[in-house]
This record gives C-alpha cells, structure tokens and sequence, in this order.
C-alpha cells in the first residue's frame, strides 16, 4: 500500500511540473495555445497575418493588423492561470571561439544564425541556441538589460490584442506561460529574452521579435547578466567573427 501511495504521490508531481498545452512554434503570440474551453466561443477563426513591408520591421506601426471590419471576434479571457512555478536549474551552454571588440559581458545576438552570444573575452563567448523575430517582426540595434523577473506574467501587448482578440488580457507566471522561467527585459521596448514552454522552436524564427531561449539556458545567462548589460542584435554576425565560432 506504501508503495502505490508514493508512486501516485510522484505521479501528481510529475503531472503538476509538466506543461499542460502543446505550443505551435510558428505562432507569433509566444506559443500561447487557447485552452479548449475559450475555443468554442469563437465566432470566426483568426485573421492570417500579411508581413508588413520590410522598412517598417521592428517598429511600433510593424505590429499592428486589426481584424476585419466585417467579422466578428469574441474577446479572450481576462486572466488564465499560468501554472506552477517549479524551481529550474542553470544549464550552462558550450563557449565557443569569438574574436571580438564588443567587450566582455555584452551579450551579441545573431538573428541569422539562431544563436546568442555572452562575450567572455576579447577571443572566447558562450554560445547559446534562441529562437528569434519571425518574418515581419525580425529588429537590429542595442538595447540594455533593464529588469530581470522571474517567471514572469504575460500581459499581450495592445497590437497584438488587435490582431487576436482571444488571447488572455493577462496570464499569471507559470509552466503554461508562454515567456518560460525568466524574462530579461531590453530597455523601454516590449522586446525580451526570454525562457519558453516550447522547446521545438528554438533554432527557428517564430516569435514577435523577442529572443527566447530554453529556460534552462535563460536561467544561466540570467545569473552572469546584470542590469545595464548591453545587448546587441545584429542581422548576422561578422565574417571574421562568424567563420571563427562555427569551427570552435
């Protein structure tokens, strides 16, 4: 009897620390999934998203398409549960070779390559694998970290409300969010690196311009990136610098 009460006990922990959606990796609100119950009120199905023309990528202006005039759309939730909060370990990443002039501590992101560097030094930088902006919402220049939270709460942005009208208003921190065990937010901007539920879309570019990043990996980078550290996102790396890390 000991023994079946342990191994339903382990059971119900396993089931409270998994996530329990499926996340599509190609979909720009994060990965969120509506849960079934709020699918059923839906009077039409979302409006396709037509990428903005390529000189208003990464603006304000980029991120907005308002649904159709003459369909209607029944609002989201006002809040959903995020899920629980398990404790995530560090997962350091394989340093790689990277001669460089950035200075160490800046974290350089390759939004061609997929990856994210935190210089070390002048010749050597961890390497860690992100998924990035999907086309229409892809962004360059240089930000700074200006906060840190842990499991952060989701609050969608107003043009991406626009867009899709049945996502949550709000979603607390937790497994189900889909911004992952840590956020590290880029200055005044909606942008963010940040943890995901949805590992699949690591290494791809799916998201609404932020970088995410396994929550294992954010959780590292997290503990050796301060606020006030620079960030800069590049379209693609330089070729020295870029020839240099892909024979590491």
């Amino acid at each position: 009897m000991k023994t079946l009460i342990v191994a339903a006990i382990a059971i119900g922990m396993l089931g409270a620390l998994a996530p329990a959606q499926a996340f599509h990796p190609s979909d720009e609100t994060y990965g969120y999934v509506m849960p079934q119950k709020f699918r059923k009120q839906r009077a039409e199905p979302a409006p396709l998203f037509t990428p903005p023309p390529a000189e208003t990528w990464g603006s304000a202006s980029s991120d907005v398409l308002a649904p159709p005039k003459n369909k209607k759309f029944k609002k989201g939730p006002a809040k959903l549960d995020g899920g629980g909060k398990p404790s995530i370990g560090a997962v350091a990443p394989p340093t790689v070779s990277f001669p460089n002039s950035y200075g160490a501590g800046t974290i350089v992101i390759d939004t061609a390559g997929r990856s994210l560097y935190y210089v070390l030094s002048s010749s050597r930088a961890y390497r860690y694998p992100v998924a990035v902006g999907k086309a229409g919402f892809s962004w360059t220049g240089t930000q700074k970290i200006s906060r840190k939270v842990a499991w952060p709460d989701w609050r969608p942005p107003a043009e991406m409300l626009a867009r899709k009208p049945h996502l949550p208003e709000f979603m607390t921190g937790g497994v189900r969010n889909p911004l992952g065990a840590m956020a590290l937010y880029l200055g005044n901007s909606l942008y963010r690196i940040h943890g995901t539920n949805d590992v699949k879309s690591i290494g791809t570019a799916a998201s609404s311009g932020c970088i995410r990043m396994t929550n294992g990996h954010v959780m590292h980078l997290s503990k050796i990136a301060g606020i006030g550290t620079t960030v800069r996102v590049l379209h693609k790396l330089p070729p020295k610098i870029a020839g240099a890390a892909k024979v590491s």
